[in-house]
């Protein structure tokens, strides 16, 4: 007998939880008709999407592909050719052979701002129906410190990179839309890049909002597929500079009743700052940045 015959299904699908891979464990389905019934059951998922083949034999990311349209009018280069018609299997489609997932974490190929050299952008959003977080933190190569270039010079830049940073996870958020509908037992969404540039989260009560919301507003999702992205909503902006690390933090909180100012915004903003970057290897310059003075903007829907 098959030493694994002898284990129970629990403990197989611990295992298959724990190997979380789609790729493995579509593989896995090969095995055997015992493995093939229980790889399915799995409810912690890992999808690596690799590549989008065209009709050319070209490769791009994903991910690329929806966003460049919209970078290519914020940041228009007149040289750039344009992008060819592609064609992709969505994760909708590979996520299909699986009934029971809770925890998804769908990881692209790489980062998509366009940035210029030097130039080093990490985000993080949390979302519901719609945006609800983002922290956003920057900062420029071989800076000189200097205190007035730093901050008349590079406003526009920052108010760029944050623009950048809140369309490209509307992007993400909308693509996986088919996934959220779908799957109505899942708990938890995250959507990351393979360069570790920007970080969409999606939580329980999150991903039931906007179950809820498409449901009773369709014109909603029409207007969502016209513009390929989930439409950001009025935010308020926290943005922190600090000349001698040539650093930046903004922390985005869309407009509600709730939004606080003062001294409770401060702490939410170090909360939600921390829990973006305070363990990671961005830490220290973090916590530096939330003791610098903040200056509050705002911004309409777009």
């Amino acid at each position: 007998m098959d030493g694994f015959d002898q284990l129970p299904d629990s403990l197989i699908l611990l295992i298959f939880n724990s190997v979380s891979d789609v790729k493995s464990l579509i593989r896995c389905r090969s095995v055997s008709k015992r493995f093939n019934s229980l790889v399915p059951q799995t409810d912690s998922i890992l999808l690596k999407i690799d590549r989008v083949i065209s009709s050319e034999s070209d490769s791009d990311s994903l991910f690329l592909t929806l966003l460049k349209s919209f970078f290519n009018f914020i940041l228009p280069k007149p040289t750039q050719s344009p992008l060819p018609n592609r064609t992709h299997t969505y994760p909708a489609q590979i996520l299909s052979r699986f009934q029971r997932i809770r925890e998804l974490h769908v990881e692209l190929p790489a980062g998509d701002l366009q940035l210029e050299k030097g130039t080093v952008v990490k985000w993080r959003a949390e979302f519901g129906e719609t945006l609800k977080t983002c922290v956003i933190f920057g900062f420029r190569l071989g800076h000189d410190g200097n205190y007035e270039t730093e901050f008349a010079g590079g406003l526009k830049r920052r108010v760029m990179w944050t623009i950048s940073a809140l369309m490209a996870a509307s992007v993400r958020h909308f693509l996986l839309r088919e996934v959220v509908r779908e799957h109505k037992g899942m708990e938890e969404l995250v959507i990351t890049d393979r360069e570790g540039e920007g970080e969409v989260v999606m939580e329980e009560q999150g991903l039931r909002e906007w179950r809820e919301a498409r449901e009773s507003h369709v014109r909603v999702e029409e207007e969502e597929e016209e513009r390929g992205r989930t439409v950001v909503p009025s935010v308020r902006m926290r943005m922190r500079h600090e000349p001698r690390l040539g650093a930046t933090l903004v922390v985005v909180r869309a407009v509600t009743d709730g939004t606080h100012n003062g001294r409770e915004a401060d702490v939410e903003d170090a909360d939600l700052a921390v829990r973006a970057f305070g363990n990671g290897v961005y830490g220290d310059a973090v916590r530096e940045l939330l003791k610098a003075r903040s200056y509050l903007l705002e911004m309409n829907s777009f």
